[in-house]
C-alpha cells in the first residue's frame, strides 16, 4: 500500500485558504475525497467554500455550511461537488439516507467532520487538518495535508505545485480557473498587479492500458504523455514565426508550466458559433506558410537535450481508426464480425499508403477553433496564436487543414470550406510551382474520412469511459463531414463499406 504523504502550509489569511484550496482543485477530479477537519471555527467550511467558488468561476457564489442540510451539492461546469457535514451524524448508517453510501460516482466531495464516521471514509482520499494559529492573526491557519492511497501522489504534487509557485513569484497571485479540454491537463490564470499568465497542470501519464503492442493509445499513436513535447514544440513554432505562447517558468520534471496569456479572443462569433472568415483565412494562411517551409525533426529542449518528433504512422493512424469499431459501433448496435474488421483494416491500409508516401510536415494535430487565440494587435499570420500542440508528429500537410476547415466542435460551413482550401491550394502553388492540387484534394479527403472516422469513435470513448457525454452532441457533425469526404472518387470502396456497416450517429 502506497505510503501517505503529508505537508504543512501556514495561512496568513482567507485569501491564502482560498490561494491553497485553488491549488488543490486544479489536481482532483471528480471521484476524489477531500475530508476537512478541525475545531469549531478553524475554517473548514471557509476552505471548502473557496474550492467550491474557485470551480464555479464565481466568487459571490453562495455556498452556506450544509450543517443543517447535511449534504449540499454543486452542479459545477468541470464536474459536480458534494459539500457534507457530518457534526451531527450519530451513527454511521445515516450516510446511506443522505447519499453518502456508497460515495457517489463521478463528483467531488468534501466533508467536514470526517471523523464522525472514519471507517466510511475510503482509502483513497485526502485528509486537510485545520488548526488556529492566533498569534499570527484572527484569520490565520495551519493546514496539515496529508494524502492517503492515490491521493498520497496527489498531495506530493501539490506540494510541488506550490514550491514552483513560490519559486516563480506567484504563490501570492490571485487564482482564476480555466476550462479544460479532453485531456488530463488544467489550467489556471494567475493575476498579480504587473499583469496575468498561465499556469499549466500536464501530470504525466499515459492514455489507456498498455493493449496496443504492449504500450498504451497515448504511446501508440503518439500522444504527448508528459511536458516536455509541449516545450520542444512551443520554442520551435516560435522560431518559425508562429505565434507560440512564450514560456515564463517551467519544472518539467513536474509538468507545471507558466506561460505568456494570449486571452480568450477567439476565431468564432455568435450562438451557435460560427467561423469568423478574415480569422480562418489567417489560420489558412499559416499552415500554407509554415507547410512550405523545410522544418527540423528534431528540437532542443532544456539546453543540452533534444525532442524528437514522432512519425505519424501507418500503424498510428490505423489504431486511431480503431476507435471507431471498438467504441462508437457498439454503442449504435452493429458491432463488426471478425471478417468485416479485417476488411476495414485492410481497407485502411491501402488507402493510407498515398498520405504515407507525400511530403511530411509538422502535424499539429488539434489545428482548431478551441485551440486558436485571435491577437488583433499583432500582423499577418501572427495574428493566430496557438495553444495546443503537444502531439505534434511529422504527417501529410493535408492533416492539419482538416482539422482547421471540418472543425469537430464548430460548423464549418461546406461553401467557406472550399473556398478557404482553394486559398491554401493557391498559397502553395505561389510557393511550388510542382503542387499538385487535385492530389491534395485527394489526400485531403483520405485524411478527414481517417480523422473524422477516429472522433466517431474518441467521442464515444469520452462519454463511456470517462463520463464527458457532452462530446457526443458533436457526432451528427463529424458524420456529415465524413459524408463530404466519402463522396470523393478515390473512397468509392470505402464508402460502400461505410454505408453497409456504419450507422449514422443519434441526433
Amino acid at each position: 500500500m502506497t505510503a501517505p504523504t503529508t505537508f504543512s502550509v501556514a495561512l496568513a489569511s482567507e485569501t491564502a485558504t482560498a490561494q491553497l484550496m485553488a491549488d488543490l482543485a486544479l489536481l482532483v477530479g471528480p471521484g476524489d475525497l477531500i475530508a476537512l477537519s478541525g475545531d469549531l471555527g478553524a475554517g473548514k467550511t471557509a476552505a471548502a467554500r473557496a474550492m467550491i467558488r474557485y470551480l464555479a468561476d464565481d466568487e459571490a457564489l453562495e455556498v452556506p455550511s450544509p450543517t443543517f442540510t447535511l449534504v449540499q451539492g454543486y452542479e459545477l461546469p468541470p464536474f459536480p461537488v458534494l459539500h457534507a457535514d457530518l457534526y451531527r451524524v450519530e451513527d454511521e448508517s445515516e450516510l446511506e439516507e443522505i447519499g453518502l453510501s456508497p460515495l457517489p460516482d463521478g463528483t467531488l466531495v468534501l466533508i467536514e467532520w470526517p471523523e464522525r464516521a472514519p471507517s466510511a471514509m475510503p482509502e483513497d482520499r485526502i485528509e486537510i487538518a485545520l488548526t488556529h494559529r492566533p498569534r499570527l492573526g484572527s484569520t490565520a491557519r495551519a493546514a496539515d495535508i496529508t494524502g492517503y492511497g492515490k491521493g498520497a501522489a496527489q498531495v506530493a504534487r501539490l506540494k510541488a505545485l506550490r514550491e514552483f509557485l513560490d519559486a516563480s513569484g506567484y504563490l501570492d497571485a490571485a487564482r482564476r480557473r480555466m476550462a479544460g479540454d479532453a485531456s488530463t491537463r488544467s489550467y489556471a490564470r494567475l493575476l498579480r498587479d504587473d499583469g496575468t499568465v498561465i499556469l499549466m497542470n500536464f501530470p504525466q501519464r499515459p492514455d489507456g492500458a498498455a493493449i496496443y503492442n504492449g504500450k498504451s493509445y497515448s504511446a501508440a499513436v503518439h500522444l504527448a504523455e508528459n511536458v516536455k513535447p509541449f516545450v520542444a514544440i512551443d520554442e520551435g513554432l516560435r522560431a518559425q514565426g508562429i505565434s507560440a505562447p512564450a514560456i515564463h517558468h517551467a519544472d518539467l520534471d513536474h509538468g507545471f508550466l507558466i506561460t505568456e496569456d494570449f486571452g480568450s479572443e477567439g476565431v468564432i462569433e455568435g450562438d451557435p458559433p460560427r467561423p469568423l472568415p478574415e480569422r480562418y483565412e489567417a489560420a489558412i494562411d499559416l499552415l500554407a506558410a509554415l507547410h512550405a517551409k523545410m522544418l527540423p525533426e528534431t528540437l532542443p529542449l532544456a539546453g543540452e537535450t533534444t525532442y524528437a518528433i514522432p512519425v505519424f504512422d501507418t500503424d498510428a493512424l490505423l489504431i486511431e481508426i480503431g476507435l471507431m469499431p471498438e467504441w462508437y459501433l457498439p454503442d449504435r448496435n452493429a458491432p463488426l464480425s471478425d471478417e468485416a474488421r479485417a476488411e476495414f483494416v485492410a481497407m485502411w491500409r491501402e488507402l493510407l499508403r498515398k498520405p504515407m508516401a507525400a511530403p511530411k510536415t509538422w502535424v499539429l494535430r488539434d489545428f482548431h477553433s478551441p485551440n486558436m487565440i485571435w491577437l488583433a494587435d499583432r500582423n499577418g499570420i501572427a495574428r493566430v496564436g496557438v495553444i495546443d500542440f503537444q502531439d505534434t508528429v511529422l504527417g501529410p500537410q493535408s492533416y492539419d487543414v482538416v482539422s482547421l476547415l471540418q472543425d469537430a466542435r464548430i460548423d464549418v460551413p461546406e461553401g467557406l470550406e472550399l473556398t478557404l482550401l482553394s486559398r491554401y491550394i493557391k498559397a502553395r502553388r505561389v510557393q511550388d510551382a510542382s503542387f499538385d492540387p487535385a492530389s491534395f484534394a485527394e489526400l485531403y479527403a483520405i485524411m478527414s474520412a481517417q480523422r473524422n472516422t477516429r472522433l466517431l469513435g474518441t467521442f464515444a470513448r469520452l462519454n463511456r469511459r470517462d463520463g464527458k457525454p457532452h462530446y457526443l452532441r458533436h457526432q451528427p457533425r463529424i458524420w456529415t463531414y465524413l459524408q463530404r469526404s466519402l463522396a470523393h472518387p478515390a473512397l468509392t470502396h470505402l464508402r460502400d463499406w461505410y454505408l453497409a456497416n456504419v450507422p449514422p450517429p443519434q441526433a
